[in-house]
């Protein structure tokens, strides 16, 4: 099956790898962080702001592609720290109606850049 990136314009941009990548209905995202469309942090050391901005960033991505967080089949949620999970679960509840999509919840060592607590990414299937 082809691969198809799908460009999205509203969330900070790295040449390293794609926001999004289609393959068929499936719409597979990359992992998306507490930074604003020019890069900058947004909540240093504080997890709900964050979780806000990471979920706020996929929602623009799976938007590119034509998906809504009703798509979304699979959510992995990495977090730098076990007290982040409230303020994540928060969000996501905000988000999300049933059926909820399957979900892994994993704490790491770190993320890419020191300052980020949450990175958000997900599977969805358009109808």
């Amino acid at each position: 099956m082809a691969r198809t990136v799908i460009p999205v314009s509203d969330v900070s941009s790295n040449s390293a790898y794609s926001h999004l990548v289609a393959a068929g209905n499936l719409l597979v995202t990359a992992g998306q962080v507490a930074l604003d469309a020019d890069g900058n942090i947004v909540g240093k050391d504080d997890p709900a702001a964050q979780s806000a901005q990471a979920f706020e960033n996929l929602r623009r991505v799976l938007a590119a592609g034509g998906a809504t967080f009703d798509d979304v089949v699979k959510l992995t949620i990495y977090v730098t720290s076990r007290d982040c999970r409230k303020a994540v679960a928060d969000v996501r509840q905000s988000l999300f109606a049933e059926p909820r999509p399957a979900s892994t919840y994993l704490i790491v060592a770190g993320l890419a850049v020191p300052d980020l607590l949450v990175e958000v990414e997900a599977i969805a299937y358009r109808h």
